[in-house]
């Protein structure tokens, strides 16, 4: 499947390569790199090679390009790079280019066990931290005196088993089950207010410490507002297809359940607006007047507010009175940065004042477009609502929470 791994930092440089079948000179990544200077961030993932397939994705400021040499499905190769990055993550709470130059052991043992010839073999989390021990100062002192390296010696229950997400012998003095549901708003709003697209990218991220081996069934009020559901490999499909609950035997710690998506044929509440106004008094002048407020949050407090105003090329300045937040603008990229923080409802957040516009500019292509970020505590926007939880198999009880989080995604609105 992957022949090898290249792993390529901001400036074009391999700083790790990775070989599991046959040795591939890295000249091959020049391929990827001219695809980067001529599209910026925005490169194919799929490049075809007189020999060879590259796929790669970005994160972080790093590509991780692999190279494969026969045609195979992209999804998969493209979802186990994210994996190898999620693993990175879990292991060294952070994946820069530092970061695994700091690791490059434990970096190699865990490439080593998650690709066997090519082919993925160990990818969950429980099984890798028992067969590679996670980085500390201690154990990285006591390799380095005695010569041993971070892989057990002993391999661990799960991985032959029928449940290779979860360790066995589980033991926890507290048991508790936590859920975040998370939903991104991605939206684009025209000059009038009217909605051009909204959609909801949503996702439940787990916190399980439970001892021994439950079984734990969710259900939820609503589960029908679910258009395209990705489950993690815990849940048993055939039960969710029939009665529309999640079962599953939960991995050990923090794992990703589900993630859904809610398209534009449902009612999308749009839980935020901004009122705009750029009103062009001279060649040379303009005031710009913004007001920020909530729209759809069932009395919930809307937080972590910052809008960026997207200047076109012509405006060169910009002095603004806020009465609430600190603003920038950035005369280089041409970017008003607005930081409102909370909105109060019996103030609405409103900044003012006069732009400078570039002399012999044409005034009538002047339209800004606003990025706009938020967070609403204790709010799903879809309207979701997890039901209840049921544990089987144990016969303590455990104490169990759910927390309702709803963010922006990639919301626009154009002036």
């Amino acid at each position: 499947m992957i022949h090898s791994l290249f792993i390529i930092n901001s400036q074009g440089d391999v700083f790790l390569e990775k070989h599991w079948r046959s040795i591939i000179s890295r000249s091959v990544c020049d391929y990827y790199l001219e695809a980067q200077r001529a599209n910026g961030n925005d490169i194919n993932p799929v490049i075809a090679t007189p020999h060879h397939y590259l796929i790669s994705i970005q994160r972080g400021g790093v590509s991780y390009v692999a190279v494969c040499m026969e045609e195979i499905p992209p999804l998969f190769v493209i979802e186990f790079l994210h994996r190898i990055v999620d693993t990175f993550q879990d292991y060294f709470s952070d994946c820069t280019e530092s970061i695994i130059k700091e690791n490059y052991v434990v970096v190699y043992e865990l490439l080593d066990e998650m690709l066997d010839n090519g082919f993925p073999l160990a990818t969950e989390s429980n099984i890798l931290k028992e067969l590679i021990k996670p980085p500390n100062i201690l154990r990285t002192i006591a390799n380095t005196v005695t010569g041993k390296t971070n892989v057990s010696d002993i391999l661990p229950t799960g991985q032959l088993s029928n449940i290779p997400w979860r360790r066995s012998g589980v033991k926890y003095t507290n048991n508790e089950a936590y859920f975040d549901v998370i939903e991104e708003v991605d939206a684009i709003i025209d000059k009038s207010g009217a909605t051009v697209f909204a959609e909801i990218q949503g996702y439940i991220d787990c916190c399980i410490k439970l001892s021994g081996m439950p079984d734990l069934t969710l259900s939820f009020i609503n589960p029908r507002l679910f258009d395209d559901v990705s489950f993690h490999p815990c849940v048993r499909y055939k039960r969710w297809e029939a009665e529309k609950l999640l079962s599953f035997i939960p991995p050990d710690g923090n794992f990703r359940l589900i993630s859904y998506h809610i398209g534009s044929q449902s009612v999308v509440a749009i839980p935020i607006y901004v009122r705009h106004n750029l009103s062009i008094k001279t060649g040379e002048q303009a005031r710009l007047d913004l007001t920020v407020g909530p729209k759809q949050t069932l009395g919930r407090t809307v937080e972590g507010v910052k809008l960026e105003v997207l200047m076109p090329k012509c405006i060169l300045n910009c002095v603004l009175t806020a009465n609430q937040g600190k603003y920038n603008f950035d005369p280089v990229s041409k970017i008003l940065h607005w930081d409102v923080g909370r909105i109060d409802v019996t103030k609405l957040p409103n900044i003012r004042g006069s732009v400078s516009i570039a002399s012999g500019s044409n005034t009538a292509e002047i339209n800004p477009s606003i990025n706009v970020h938020f967070t609403i505590s204790q709010l799903a926007v879809s309207g979701l609502k997890v039901n209840r939880l049921d544990m089987y198999g144990e016969k303590y009880k455990p104490f169990k929470g759910v927390k309702y989080i709803t963010k922006a995604g990639r919301f626009q609105i154009r002036m």
